[in-house]
C-alpha cells in the first residue's frame, strides 16, 4: 500500500478557508465579504446582549467593548469577566477598570473568541494532526469627562487571528494582526431632562491580512448614533428608571445597509434590572428579540441575558451570556 502523502497546498488552502468561513462563524449576509475580522461584530457582554446592543448611549461596566465614552462615569475600580457562547465559537472575556479622580478612567480588556479544533486528515483519512482556531483582541481604554456633562472615551486595540496546528502540519500555523481604535462620545445636555445621546466609530484601524497581503481585508468599521431617555423620571418614582434606548449603526465605508437597535432597562434601586432588547437589520447574523437580568449586591453584580433567536446553521436556541464584576 501507498504511504500517506502530506497534504497538498491546494488542500492546506481549502482546509484554512474552509475554517476561515465554516458555518456558523458568521452567515453570507451583507456583513461584507470584502471585511476582515468579523468576529468583532459580535456582541460581548450580558448587559448588551439583554438590551438587543442598544448600548452607544449609556454608561456601564461594560462599554469597553461597546463605547468607551460610556466609562468616564466609572466612580470605583472594577473587574469584569464575561462568558458567552457565540454563533462562531465560545467567547471569554475580561475587563479591568481603574477610575482617577479628576483625570479619567483608565482600562485594559481582553476577548478571546475559541472557534474550536478540527482533525487535519490525509486522502485515506488518517489524522496529521489537529487545527485549532483562535480570534482574540486586546484593548487599552481611556475616557474622561468635560464641562456641560460630555463625556469622550477611546480604545486602542490589538486584533489577531490565529491558525495552530499540532501535528503532521507546521507549515498551515497562521498569525494575521491588526491594529485598530473605536472613539466615542457621548452628552447629556439637559440638566431637568434625563436624555442622553451617543456617537462614535468603531473598529477603525489598519488592514487584516489572513493569507497574503493580496487578501488583506480592511476591519468591519461602523458608526453608531444612538439616544437614550428615562420614562420613569417624570414620575418622580424613588428608585426606579427605565431607559429606553434607540441605536442605529451602518458601515463607515459603504453605508447604505444600517442596522437598527432597541433597549429597554428597568432598575429598582440599583439592585435590580430587568432587560429587553431588539436587533433588525442587513448587517447582523442575530436579528431578533433578547431578554436579560441584572442584580447588584454591595461590591459585586451579576448580569444574564439570552437572544430568543435560534441559530440559523442547527435550528438550537441561543445559550446565556453571563458578565460577573467585582467592585473595590
Amino acid at each position: 500500500m501507498r504511504s500517506p502523502e502530506p497534504v497538498s497546498r491546494a488542500a492546506r488552502l481549502l482546509v484554512l478557508v474552509s475554517l476561515i468561513l465554516a458555518p456558523g462563524v458568521l452567515p453570507a449576509q451583507e456583513t461584507g465579504a470584502e471585511e476582515g475580522a468579523l468576529f468583532l461584530l459580535l456582541p460581548v457582554g450580558a448587559q448588551g446582549v439583554g438590551l438587543g446592543r442598544a448600548m452607544t448611549a449609556l454608561a456601564t461596566e461594560e462599554a469597553a467593548f461597546w463605547n468607551p465614552a460610556g466609562l468616564a462615569q466609572q466612580s470605583r475600580r472594577t473587574v469584569m469577566v464575561y462568558r458567552g457562547s457565540q454563533l462562531a465559537g465560545d467567547a471569554t472575556a475580561l475587563s479591568v477598570l481603574l477610575p482617577w479622580e479628576r483625570v479619567g478612567t483608565f482600562g485594559a480588556s481582553y476577548l478571546l473568541l475559541d472557534i474550536g479544533d478540527q482533525a487535519l486528515r490525509d486522502e485515506f483519512g488518517n489524522v496529521l494532526g489537529r487545527i485549532s482556531v483562535r480570534n482574540q483582541a486586546a484593548l487599552v481604554s481611556y475616557a474622561a469627562a468635560f464641562p456641560g456633562r460630555i463625556y469622550a472615551g477611546i480604545n486602542v486595540k490589538l486584533v489577531q487571528f490565529r491558525i495552530a496546528c499540532r501535528g503532521q502540519c507546521p507549515d498551515l500555523d497562521t498569525t494575521s494582526s491588526a491594529y485598530a481604535i473605536d472613539a466615542g462620545i457621548q452628552a447629556e445636555p439637559f440638566r431637568r431632562i434625563p436624555l442622553r445621546f451617543g456617537g462614535m466609530i468603531a473598529h477603525a484601524g489598519t488592514e487584516f491580512q489572513v493569507i497574503n497581503e493580496e487578501q488583506s481585508d480592511p476591519l468591519p468599521t461602523r458608526v453608531r448614533f444612538a439616544v437614550a431617555y428615562d420614562v420613569l423620571r417624570h414620575l418622580e418614582e424613588d428608585g426606579l428608571a427605565l431607559w429606553l434606548t434607540l441605536e442605529t449603526e451602518d458601515r463607515a465605508r459603504d453605508p447604505g445597509s444600517p442596522s437598527l437597535y432597541t433597549g429597554l432597562n428597568l432598575s429598582a434601586a440599583d439592585l435590580f434590572y430587568v432587560r429587553a432588547g431588539y436587533v433588525g437589520g442587513k448587517l447582523d447574523q442575530t436579528n431578533g428579540a433578547s431578554v436579560g437580568l441584572g442584580f447588584r449586591i454591595d461590591r459585586f453584580y451579576l448580569n444574564l441575558a439570552k437572544s430568543l433567536t435560534r441559530s440559523a446553521v442547527t435550528g438550537a436556541s441561543q445559550p446565556l451570556h453571563v458578565t460577573f464584576g467585582v467592585a473595590f
